[in-house]
């Protein structure tokens, strides 16, 4: 005889689904009648399709093709301009694709995010799919297979194709595209590494290498780690910037010690300075860097910043700062921030010594948080606290709180999720493509320049609203399914392309 289950069953966990239901209503009912904010964000509709005929959704379809065109043949002429000053290394008289349409293929890879080579030959070799690509590009008459883009890729200074990404992103500044969404008049830039992909063996000499467990004994493993750098705007706009890859050569093989995340961001920040000498930014870094170099060469790049700070980080700044604020009442401020009570304390002007007789001026705030949430087993409301401490680089009081801890510091996350969606959301950050280096760094840069135009039509007046109705990787589906049917009518399409055009983010 079967032991009775001591697991409620289905009809008791209906009702508790039921009763959690009711619970989270009441709490919502509860916030609203305090004045909190809690809009839900928007998610993908759960219903039928919205078209009622075949002309609605040809109209939806060429309407969706044509605008994330637009968008991409606004910026073009300033990835194309880049891309031509590229050294072609091919013999003249055997160049079947141009230097420029073999670096438009590749982006297009990712915008319309081809898994792999074989399925970028296999899908965007087909009549149709480059028949309407024809209309949308005229100079497209026919696709290369994915090895010509590989071998160019070889021979070529891929950097100039990040440089291209990074003309690309200072046009949008010139035009004060991003204006609405500084923080203390700066453009806020979130840093962060991440491993792209590893192997049991080594397949270059510029892999970075670890040991790991394997089996009963020890292991090697060779990876490849990228230092990231985005623009991360308070509306969730995150628009790939410069990439930093950590190699073996850049360590110093003589104490046998390995290239780290601290020296490319040496390396990457003295990149951003150079190419943008008087861009005002303010740089969001997290746990791994609050120490005295890093600081001094933020100050010294006139860089304004804001820096996660552990509890087990900079001991003599967390004393300065539990003395002080203690006889300092005055620096303290309660206000709500969507669905929850924040209280703010902070200490300005704390003296950070380091090194034998440097010193930095920090400012640090520390934010503690408190909301309600329903229980998942007793579905009563309890209430959960948050807390959260950061370096600031400038000093700080009531007025700007807001904007650099809310606003900027708090979304040093939007990095995490884009690594996250290029990750796992269609633009195979950790397919490495080739296993040679150059041709490998390539792809990331090409594939960079697909996600931001990617994001800029996904921020765009014109097709936020699709957006929200199919999500981002539907719309993205949505466009390459027409352009593998008959759906374009050419007279509509090229009328559409042929009119004025600028570029609007919500």
């Amino acid at each position: 005889m079967s032991k009775p289950s001591r697991r409620p069953n289905r009809e008791a966990i209906k009702q508790q689904r039921k009763k959690k239901k009711e619970a989270e209503k009441q709490l919502l009912a509860k916030q609203r009648a305090q004045g909190l904010d809690t809009q839900a964000k928007p998610s993908i509709k759960n219903g039928k399709s919205n078209y009622q005929t075949s002309d609605e959704e040809k109209t939806a379809r060429m309407t969706a093709v044509t605008e994330q065109h637009r968008i991409f043949q606004a910026n073009f002429p300033i990835l194309l301009r880049r891309l031509s000053k590229i050294p072609d290394p091919r013999n003249p008289k055997k160049i079947k694709y141009k230097l420029t349409l073999l670096m438009m293929y590749g982006v297009l890879l990712f915008v319309f995010q081809m898994a792999s080579k074989r399925e970028a030959n296999r899908k965007m070799t087909r009549p149709m799919f480059i028949e309407n690509l024809n209309l949308l590009f005229p100079e497209i008459e026919k696709l290369p297979h994915g090895d010509t883009l590989m071998r160019l890729l070889e021979k070529i200074d891929v950097c100039e194709i990040e440089n291209a990404q990074l003309d690309l992103v200072h046009s949008l500044f010139r035009k004060k595209k991003f204006m609405r969404y500084l923080i203390n008049g700066r453009y806020p830039i979130a840093i962060d590494g991440t491993q792209k992909f590893s192997r049991d063996y080594l397949w270059d000499e510029e892999c970075l290498i670890r040991k790991v467990k394997k089996g009963d004994g020890e292991g090697r493993q060779y990876y490849v780690y990228v230092l990231e750098a985005s623009l991360a705007f308070h509306n969730g706009m995150t628009i790939p910037l410069m990439s930093e890859f950590l190699s073996y050569t850049e360590g110093d093989t003589d104490t046998n010690k390995q290239d780290c995340e601290i020296k490319a961001f040496k390396r990457l920040s003295k990149r951003l300075k150079s190419r943008f000498k008087r861009l005002p930014i303010m740089v969001l870094l997290d746990g791994l860097y609050p120490n005295g170099p890093i600081m001094s060469r933020c100050r010294d790049y006139k860089w304004d910043f804001m820096i996660v700070l552990q509890d087990k980080s900079l001991r003599s700044v967390w004393e300065e700062y539990d003395g002080l604020q203690k006889i300092l009442p005055e620096n303290r401020h309660q206000r709500t921030c969507k669905n929850r009570k924040q209280l703010f304390r902070w200490v300005n002007d704390i003296e950070y010594h380091y090194g034998k007789s440097k010193k930095q001026t920090l400012h640090v705030v520390v934010c503690e948080e408190t909301w309600q949430e329903v229980d998942k087993d007793t579905l009563e409301i309890i209430a959960k606290t948050s807390r959260h401490a950061w370096i600031s680089g400038k000093p700080l009081d009531s007025a700007n709180l807001h904007e650099r801890c809310n606003l900027g510091a708090r979304h040093r996350w939007n990095i995490e999720s884009e690594l996250l969606v290029e990750k796992r959301h269609g633009y195979q950050y950790e397919h490495c493509f080739s296993y040679d280096w150059n041709v490998m760094k390539g792809y990331h840069y090409l594939m960079r320049i697909g996600r931001t135009i990617n994001v800029l039509a996904q921020y765009s007046e014109c097709l936020a609203q699709m957006f929200i109705e199919n999500g981002v990787r539907g719309f993205i589906s949505f466009v390459r399914e027409t352009l593998t049917g008959p759906w374009l009518d050419n007279a509509w399409v090229k009328m559409r392309l042929s009119q004025p055009y600028q570029l609007r983010l919500l």
